[in-house]
């Protein structure tokens, strides 16, 4: 006869206990986030919240200054990307295979300066 707080393999039930513990959660040291990183990025927004509450809100020209700087930021690696690709293709004769390629390289690298530009304050 087994005690009660050992565990029986249900698919086996002449099998031995099972080992308790696996499953048993980590330890809480291993869940708990660097606390240096989270002290530097509750400060960082504190900072950054009182330097809106300074400054107000943004002009309207402000936002679309911004709006375009983001748009340029994505269309120039992407049309870069598209001439490079079809000079590449008319160079070594393989259809849109390198225009496509770098299609997608120049719009990622482009949506990737617009986030880093957008996370700056």
């Amino acid at each position: 006869m087994t005690r009660p707080d050992e565990r029986l393999d249900p698919l086996r039930p002449n099998s031995p206990p099972l080992d308790p513990a696996p499953l048993d959660p980590p330890p809480l040291d291993s869940r708990r986030p660097d606390p240096q990183g989270l002290d530097r990025a509750v400060r960082t927004r504190r900072e950054r919240q009182a330097r809106g509450r300074q400054e107000g809100r943004r002009s309207i020209g402000q936002d679309l200054a911004l709006i375009g700087v983001i748009g340029w930021t994505i269309v120039v690696p992407t049309l870069l990307g598209i001439f490079a690709g079809r000079w590449l293709d008319g160079r070594l004769h393989t259809g849109i295979f390198w225009t496509l390629g770098l299609l997608a390289a120049g719009l990622a690298l482009g949506c990737s300066l617009a986030w880093q530009r957008l996370q700056r304050p």
